[in-house]
């Protein structure tokens, strides 16, 4: 009797199990907050809040696999991009170098370190911040400006770059850290 009670009870376990394993919410899933726009790219797809504009690939940088603008007062404030294949490398740690290269001249890196994106085996992000030049209709020269890159490998190694620039207190934090969650490699 007491054996026939322990298997109903390690069924009924496991069943529970299986039950709450089930469901809309999705551990490794990225997650969107309600109204915000998506950038999809065939490796990556990163969300913005609202009040940013989806830039056409006309309107974009030419090594942009997609992006999208926040403009105040006719300047950018906040710019949001999308790279893929900008490099050629094995791992998060060699992609994390050639994005930090590729940081403008002047600009101080506040640090690298490890961060998880949904669909990424590893990731890398890079805080840096830099002046403003006062060029192609950005914030005024000197300007503080706050940025932060994503980058690693996507699920067919190619590397990826998602880089959120804004003016300082252009971008709250919190819309940041949901920008970084949002993020889905495929």
């Amino acid at each position: 009797m007491k054996t026939r009670r322990a298997c109903l009870a390690a069924a009924l376990l496991t069943t529970a199990l299986a039950l709450t394993g089930c469901g809309s919410s999705d551990s490794g899933a990225a997650s969107v907050p309600d109204g915000w726009g998506t950038l999809k790219t065939k490796g990556v797809d990163v969300s913005y809040p609202k009040g940013y504009e989806e830039q056409s690939a006309a309107e974009r940088g030419e090594h942009n696999a997609a992006a999208a603008v926040r403009t105040e007062g006719g300047k950018k404030v906040s710019v949001l991009t999308v790279q893929l294949g900008f490099t050629e490398a094995d791992s998060a740690e060699q992609a994390a170098i050639a994005a930090e290269a590729g940081i403008q001249m002047g600009a101080k890196v506040e640090g690298q370190k490890d961060v998880e994106l949904a669909g990424a085996d590893e990731a890398k992000r890079i805080d840096f911040t830099f002046e403003a030049t006062g060029e192609d209709g950005g914030p005024a020269k000197g300007t503080p400006v706050e940025g932060v890159i994503l980058t690693g490998l996507d699920s067919a190694d190619t590397t990826f770059a998602i880089r959120i620039d804004a003016a300082r207190g252009s971008l709250p934090d919190g819309d940041l850290d949901r920008i970084i969650d949002s993020v889905e490699v495929h």
